[in-house]
């Protein structure tokens, strides 16, 4: 989907022609012009041929049939991955923000990848459109859409943001800003620019340790940006926003999931107004073991007498590598 030829193309047309296309793409949900009834016969031929709508893409369901992961094919042959999660009353879906990743976090699949480039607000809005259109044949819709698949979302600020409002605005997809999610490894610059606009858009920061000199470890990207620098770009966003932070926690055994471990994220976020801990069980990219049972429930324990907020999250799609932190565009 090409928007900047869509809308030189109709250009040329009667100005209410643009909510026509656009309320076929977007609420129609059609994947070929053909579909659009409502625009002229010539102009439908016009748009198939310099503005198709066909969207390439491998689907991969899990047995559960509770997550499916979709290899979606770009225009100039660079693959992407993207998914969506049943929760039997909410459908996510969780989409990448660019082509591989470039901040090599040790325990991300993407971050071995290396970087390609940064995906087109478009192209990030394709794979919310492809799910839409894939629960549309099943009478459902998407509930919430996270920025937490491929790629560092604050990197390709301009394009997420671009593709944040095509998927939130009444003649887009329509999707609640609070119902959409940004994730970030903490780069500063994107978390104070965040801060200053009018989307009530939930943040995420990925934390996974609140000692500096672990994080950089596991997060070569802190080596630049250090945790006080980075709490203190939190700090100013939830002083402007009044929105609750949540920080990511993926538990690694014997990296991250020691009772000192879970006393330094409680020192960290004790005092800190509007947060919430989302502890993350370690899905295998090759390099860390998963965090068992009795470390889990004792690391939450510690937090559970701090009063620190958290949740578990719900493992999706690790037999097709569609969990957290096992996108690699492969399918």
């Amino acid at each position: 989907m090409n928007i900047l030829e869509l809308n030189k193309i109709l250009s040329t047309e009667p100005t209410y022609r643009q909510k026509q296309a656009r309320a076929a793409i977007f609420k129609d949900l059609i994947s070929n012009w053909d579909e659009a009834s409502t625009l002229p016969k010539s102009l439908r031929e016009n748009l198939n041929t310099n503005c198709p709508l066909e969207i390439e893409a491998k689907l991969a369901p899990a047995k559960d049939k509770k997550s499916f992961k979709a290899l979606v094919t770009l225009g100039d042959g660079l693959k992407i991955e993207t998914v969506l999660m049943d929760h039997s009353e909410r459908r996510t879906v969780c989409v990448s923000s660019q082509v591989g990743c470039p901040l090599g976090c040790t325990f991300c699949a993407t971050g071995q990848l290396g970087f390609k480039r940064n995906l087109k607000a478009e192209e990030i809005v394709e794979q919310v459109l492809f799910w839409a259109r894939y629960l549309k044949t099943k009478n459902q819709k998407i509930n919430n859409v996270v920025f937490m698949g491929m790629g560092e979302t604050f990197l390709n600020y301009d394009n997420v943001l671009n593709a944040i409002k095509m998927i939130n605005e009444a003649e887009g997809l329509n999707i609640g800003a609070r119902h959409i999610s940004i994730s970030t490894a903490g780069i500063v610059p994107g978390i104070k620019k965040l801060a200053k606009e009018k989307l009530q858009v939930n943040l995420a920061l990925s934390l996974h340790s609140a000692n500096q000199k672990l994080r950089k470890l596991l997060m070569p990207v802190a080596g630049q940006e250090s945790l006080a620098k980075v709490l203190g770009a939190i700090d100013n966003y939830i002083e402007l926003t009044g929105r609750k932070v949540m920080y990511e926690y993926i538990l690694l055994k014997g990296i991250n999931d020691t009772p000192l471990a879970a006393s330094e994220l409680v020192d960290l976020l004790g005092d800190r107004r509007l947060s919430f801990v989302n502890l993350i069980l370690y899905n295998d990219t090759g390099r860390f073991s998963a965090s068992d049972k009795e470390r889990i429930r004792i690391f939450k324990e510690i937090l559970r007498k701090n009063k620190i907020e958290f949740s578990e999250r719900y493992r999706f799609g690790t037999e097709i590598d569609a969990a957290c932190g096992q996108l690699a565009g492969k399918g």
